[in-house]
């Protein structure tokens, strides 16, 4: 190959990446809100298995609404519901975890990809039951006695928030999402997510909460173009 044509080659090259780089550029961040006063929760109680109890000094409560400074929201899954190109997207082959510590599920809501590892630990020196609700993968129900400290499951098809839940201890509720895409996030306390690395498009971002639904947005972005989506809960209404 002579020089002109490595010129050209290099060159080519150089541009694809760059074109490349600049579909994947956008980015969709926000902020999630809460409307509200806050409901109170009762206390969990752990006394029907004391190694549960003998993990935690303070009071436990269940972890529903999760709220930060200024009644931001956590436990919200903020992902790209519809809108994305056709393609299939490189699987992470490091684990997503789920801890069982003091009897708790860490993180309470949790997105993990097609094919994609989940390893669920048990660290609390006692029976778990990891029992997984899911509809359109397999079911799976499983003992993970105090001996057993990590398991590992991976789901093949995409599934949209199913409930995993300890039968061994009543309290112990999960959410998972199966995705086949990696625009997802989970919001901590503070309430913010960022979907980075996007083809500039048109999207619709959903946030969803377990017990308060689903908010809708339509996000247009363009080539390394930053814009806020920021959603708002509101506690349902009584009846009349």
């Amino acid at each position: 190959m002579n020089v002109r044509k490595m010129v050209l080659s290099f060159s080519s090259v150089l541009l694809s990446f760059v074109f490349v780089s600049l579909s994947f550029a956008a980015t969709i961040s926000g902020t999630v809100q809460y409307a509200g006063t806050a409901p109170k929760f009762k206390e969990i109680k752990m006394e029907a298995d004391p190694i549960c109890l003998s993990h935690h000094t303070d009071a436990v409560f269940p972890q529903t609404l999760i709220l930060g400074e200024q009644n931001t929201m956590g436990n919200v899954f903020v992902y790209v519901k519809s809108g994305l190109p056709a393609k299939e997207y490189p699987v992470p082959t490091e684990p997503v975890i789920l801890d069982q510590k003091g009897c708790m599920y860490d993180p309470h809501v949790l997105g993990v990809r097609v094919g994609q590892p989940l390893k669920i630990l048990n660290p609390d020196g006692t029976l778990h039951n990891v029992h997984a609700l899911s509809k359109v993968n397999e079911e799976f129900n499983l003992a993970m006695p105090q001996f057993r400290k990590e398991t590992t499951q991976i789901f093949t098809k995409a599934e949209f928030m199913f409930p995993v839940k300890c039968d061994v201890h009543p309290w112990m509720e999960g959410w998972v999402a199966v995705m086949s895409h990696p625009y997802f996030q989970v919001t901590k306390a503070d309430g913010t997510f960022i979907l980075a690395d996007l083809p500039a498009g048109t999207y619709e971002v959903e946030a969803w909460h377990e017990k308060l639904g689903t908010q809708i947005m339509s996000v247009t972005v363009t080539a390394d173009e930053t814009k806020t989506a920021d959603f708002s809960f509101a506690p349902p209404q009584k009846a009349q």
